[in-house]
């Protein structure tokens, strides 16, 4: 990636501009996540969704953090928000934590798979960015809007700033049907000692966790393959 990713479709927090432009090594930022749940049942579960979707909310709200510097960063699951049991909702791959070696060019991502725990390392993902015109002041930043094409098939919007020197962003592929909005930014005396990978897990490759669900998911038929590709981005 280019820059930090503020951003994908909007930001929330305003705070008071700068005189001057200054630039940061280090950050975090609480992302606020948010899932369309009614569009992903819809092209998951289509033969079922005119049945369900009464019980399901048309939005469900997360909360995530990114804290990373020129070297290494990491994306984990911020603070907690009840969901209504009486919804048939549950999330899907909400515990991922992500560690990113930039020097290495190295991911390291904890998944919990049911009841399973996967810990895959894999390559940095490779997104061809087009920059726009388009710019935006988001939290005193002037960000740049960003358009990114992933394997000629996924578009990533997103803004960037380059006073935030740090390449990487919220997840590790960005999720069917979701948001992530930065609702705040801490640029002053960020503890980087947090940033480490996690351990614990069955440790794979991309290829050999997309095989081990396949095993698992594939008596569900086209709802499995569609769930399979949450838990693998």
């Amino acid at each position: 990636m280019k820059k930090i990713i503020l951003i994908i479709f909007g930001f929330c927090a305003m705070h008071s501009l700068r005189a001057q432009t200054q630039f940061y090594s280090t950050v975090k930022i609480e992302f606020e996540k948010n899932i369309s749940v009614r569009q992903w049942y819809k092209d998951v579960w289509p033969e079922w969704y005119d049945q369900i979707k009464e019980r399901l909310p048309e939005t469900v709200l997360a909360y995530c953090e990114f804290i990373g510097d020129s070297t290494r960063s990491i994306y984990k699951p911020g603070r907690d928000v009840p969901i209504d049991p009486r919804t048939w909702y549950r999330p899907v791959a909400d515990k991922n934590i992500v560690y990113t070696d930039f020097k290495k060019g190295q991911t390291i991502s904890q998944k919990p798979v049911y009841e399973e725990t996967f810990l895959v390392t894999d390559s940095l993902l490779r997104i061809k960015w087009r920059i726009t015109p388009d710019v935006r002041n988001i939290a005193g930043f002037d960000c740049r809007k960003a358009i990114g094409i992933i394997n000629d098939s996924i578009t990533v919007f997103a803004f960037y700033t380059d006073e935030l020197m740090i390449s990487g962003g919220p997840e590790g592929i960005p999720r069917l049907h979701c948001t992530w909005f930065a609702t705040k930014v801490e640029v002053q005396n960020v503890n980087m000692n947090s940033v480490v990978p996690a351990t614990k897990g069955k440790k794979v490759n991309r290829q050999t966790m997309i095989g081990a669900l396949d095993k698992v998911l594939k008596n569900w038929g086209a709802y499995g393959s569609k769930v399979i590709v949450n838990f693998i981005i």
